[in-house]
């Protein structure tokens, strides 16, 4: 009933996020579908992937000036248009240099459109809903992203269809957000703590988050070329993508659940170890036996997800709740340039060592985080299940609105917790 509630009051919000991830998701993948067609190398659609992420990055430190300037419903519609223009653009002229560009506003879009609507989603929460809102965001975002990867059998790539068709879902989408929303506060984001000091506060949850970045990237890029480099249908790209996400809505809660019970740092070692091997099974099929390359994309998808949410808890343990909010941003600085770099990598691995390097790479990095972390269990003690702070599930493609908006329900529980303790002594 509490759920119902929560939901009656931002369900405009969240349908606009579904429509908004529909046509984003549908995107991702087409670049691989139709990058494929035009004849573009696995390191010709690198580049252009890496490109949504430096936009991406641009947009999370811009954005506020903009909105802090015109407002929030200016920057939404004019970001919205722009996503839209640039969605058809792809089909106008099909060179590697200018899908680049094309990524690099589409990335500075929705990272814009990521801060407007999470600024105003928080600003419909109150201390008691916003674990709730925010969990029922994460999950609109991720069935977004996998129904997108539905509907792109509906259409060829091979035509101008699709993109169209995602160019009109985020058109749409913007009707019953800029139709039910009331004006929201300015939005502030804490200015990014510093790389040097983010790392001597959590070395772990500074390079692991880099790293992630990296892997989550090159799943969500590259994904769609490795498949159409192996030869798989159009219908079994889209599949292959969607077990990446999926994934995630099934293991997020007992990675959640374990977070909190357990050193969170001997449960990134699993995680991540379990990543690895899901790799290392993908790369053993040689694309041969379909189905174990889907089971290999659900695991090594599916950790990744939660691996973000259990570095950013990570790093807030050993952060007081003033240092949180800057600590936020600088974790998803630090993801933003991973998220830069693998792509790079996989697709320069790829074009010298075939498709299948897509694998490797991958299960490189999950391997690296997990002996990290085996490391960093050697150079600092335990923090006691119950001083550390509460888990929730953020996604990678949330803005620092979201991470901040995490960190404060976390802090908010971790007081709580501490009230009750003492009361109950």
């Amino acid at each position: 009933m509490m759920m119902i509630t929560v939901l009656s009051g931002v369900w405009a919000l969240l349908l606009g996020i579904v429509l908004i991830m529909l046509g984003n998701g549908m995107h991702f993948t087409l670049i691989g579908l139709r990058g494929g067609i035009e004849g573009f190398s696995a390191a010709e659609l690198a580049i252009v992937t890496s490109g949504y992420f430096v936009g991406f990055l641009l947009g999370a430190r811009y954005a506020p000036v903009l909105i802090r300037r015109v407002g929030h419903v200016r920057v939404f519609a004019a970001l919205g248009s722009f996503m839209s223009a640039g969605l058809i653009a792809f089909t106008l002229l099909a060179e590697p240099w200018a899908w680049t560009l094309l990524r690099v506003l589409i990335g500075f879009c929705m990272s814009g459109i990521y801060v407007t609507a999470e600024s105003w989603l928080n600003n419909a929460a109150t201390n008691e809903t916003r674990g709730k809102v925010l969990s029922a965001y994460m999950i609109a975002q991720t069935l977004g992203i996998i129904g997108a990867q539905g509907l792109l059998t509906l259409g060829d790539a091979a035509t101008a269809a699709l993109f169209i068709g995602a160019s009109i879902l985020v058109s749409i989408s913007f009707a019953p957000i800029l139709l039910s929303v009331a004006p929201a506060p300015a939005v502030e984001v804490a200015r990014p703590m510093s790389l040097r000091n983010l790392f001597s506060s959590s070395p772990l949850g500074t390079v692991g988050i880099f790293l992630l970045g990296s892997v989550y990237a090159t799943q969500a890029g590259m994904g769609a070329v490795f498949g159409t480099q192996i030869g798989l249908s159009a219908t079994q790209i889209a599949l292959f993508v969607a077990m990446l996400f999926a994934g995630a809505l099934v293991l997020q809660y007992p990675i959640g659940w374990l977070s909190d019970q357990m050193d969170r740092r001997k449960l990134i070692f699993g995680a991540a170890s379990l990543g690895a091997a899901f790799c290392v099974l993908g790369w053993m099929t040689g694309g041969d036996l379909l189905w174990l390359l889907m089971v290999a994309a659900f695991f090594a998808g599916g950790v990744t997800t939660p691996l973000y949410a259990l570095f950013l808890a990570y790093t807030n343990d050993f952060l007081s709740t003033e240092d949180m909010p800057a600590a936020s941003g600088g974790l998803v600085f630090t993801f933003g340039l991973g998220a830069i770099m693998g792509p790079l990598a996989t697709g320069w691995a790829m074009q010298g060592l075939g498709p299948f390097a897509f694998w490797l790479v991958l299960g490189a990095t999950f391997g690296a985080i997990a002996l990290y972390a085996l490391y960093r269990m050697t150079q600092r003690p335990t923090v006691p299940a119950e001083q550390t702070e509460s888990y929730l599930g953020v996604l990678p493609t949330t803005s620092p609105v979201a991470v901040e908006a995490a960190g404060t329900w976390c802090a908010e529980q971790a007081a709580e917790a501490e009230r009750e303790g003492e009361g109950d002594a």
